[in-house]
């Protein structure tokens, strides 16, 4: 009886380090931490704070579980920046990645770029909800090695023609 607990408790032991391995160690992956991560990018911007559009939520977090690298059909009921990084990536990689499209952004010329849509969209000042679905997803599906998918949805949606130079706010010093 002893030896079988052992062996159990052997299986419970690898089981959660290999759940563990799943998101990066000490990740804080709560709602909330998210939240703070897209606030704090955006006060950078003199954009105001974000609340959490939980009625989104499911929805989004389905979107990404399933895995397709594609912007999804929302029909203008809201922005969408999408990430995607083989292995393990958390919500600060996706957003240090769209925050880097910043110095890309030309405010003498204000507008819509492919270059700098994703950076827009996140400090878009009449944003003012967030939801975000993080995946882990098998390899083959987005890149040839298992990889995380991040989709992060904004309400009301940004890129607006014409709204850029009241939306999109220069660096605070």
């Amino acid at each position: 009886m002893h030896k079988s607990r052992l062996a159990i408790a052997g299986a419970l032991v690898a089981l959660a380090g290999s759940v563990a391995l799943a998101v990066p160690a000490g990740a804080d992956t709560s709602d909330a931490h998210k939240l703070s991560v897209a606030n704090a990018a955006r006060a950078q911007y003199g954009a105001p704070p974000m609340t959490w559009n939980s009625g989104l939520s499911a929805d989004t977090q389905q979107y990404a579980a399933a895995c397709k690298f594609q912007h999804s059909d929302s029909r203008g009921r809201y922005g969408e920046n999408l990430y995607a990084g083989t292995g393990n990536r958390s919500f600060e990689d996706a957003m240090k990645s769209w925050m880097a499209e910043a110095s890309k952004y030309d405010y003498n010329n204000p507008g819509f770029s492919p270059e700098t849509g994703h950076f827009t969209q996140v400090v878009w000042k009449a944003s003012t909800q967030l939801t975000v679905g993080i995946a882990s997803c098998p390899a083959g599906t987005i890149f040839s090695q298992p990889s995380t998918y991040i989709v992060a949805r904004y309400t009301p949606p940004g890129n607006v023609r014409g709204q850029f130079p009241q939306n999109v706010g220069r660096p605070q010093n």
